[in-house]
């Protein structure tokens, strides 16, 4: 994505996060654009983008308008999320791994590796474009390795509750050290479960995720918290 819309999504997610668009509120393009000083076409892939978030959801007849969610909601979801995870990885671990899915799961550490080097000469901010999509092909390889269907259509629903997805992105630059730190230990998460899928070791793999999720759900947490807190500061 451009900078551009790197910089409108990340500017509307935080006007929802701190509470300045409300839940309920119609997203008027043509205000968003006046507001953030770019034309409708970023505002538009935007509104998709934070949609697929869960932010976001459609009008019966047109456009978008913010999705009524709470904190305790988004949490309910995580914590469904890391045991349906979790049963994933032990599933993949007692099967194996396909040469495939351990190559992809590689590749998504080494990219995570490299933009955490990357961040640490950037003033510690991460490239959000980049490790959330690398993040989601992690979780969606483990959740295939397990080849449970019904366990991925399980997962698919709960990711639907608003920040709730393993794609749904929660960094938007404004706290780059805390930011950094969660993503240092999420990436440390993500190689010790490869480890223990590799080893076979089902029980590890299936703890791991699970408080993978947990250290998750509480980071969304105190993101949302210092966001509204300096909002009202």
């Amino acid at each position: 994505m451009s900078s551009q819309i790197d910089y409108t999504i990340n500017a509307l997610r935080g006007k929802i996060l701190e509470g300045e668009l409300k839940p309920g509120e119609r997203m008027v393009e043509l205000e968003l654009s006046a507001q953030l000083s770019v034309s409708r076409t970023p505002i538009r892939i935007a509104l998709g983008e934070l949609e697929k978030e869960g932010l976001l959801e459609h009008l019966p007849t047109r456009g978008f308008r913010v999705r009524q969610f709470t904190v305790q909601e988004i949490a309910n979801a995580v914590d469904v999320r890391g045991a349906l995870e979790g049963m994933a990885a032990r599933l993949a671990a007692e099967q194996g791994l396909s040469p495939e899915t351990s190559s992809e799961l590689q590749a998504c550490i080494s990219e995570g590796r490299e933009l955490l080097d990357k961040a640490q000469s950037d003033g510690h901010l991460i490239d959000a474009a980049r490790w959330v999509p690398m993040n989601a092909r992690f979780h969606n390889a483990l959740v295939l390795a397990a080849r449970n269907t019904t366990l991925a259509s399980a997962l698919a629903h709960v990711s639907k509750t608003p920040m709730a997805g393993a794609g749904a992105l929660s960094l938007n630059g404004m706290l780059p050290m805390l930011e950094y730190s969660f993503i240092q230990r999420a990436q440390s998460d993500h190689e010790d479960v490869l480890t223990a899928l590799l080893a076979a070791e089902g029980t590890r793999a299936e703890a791991l995720m699970r408080e993978h999720a947990h250290r998750s759900r509480n980071n969304k947490r105190e993101l949302i918290a210092r966001l509204q807190g300096s909002k009202t500061a």
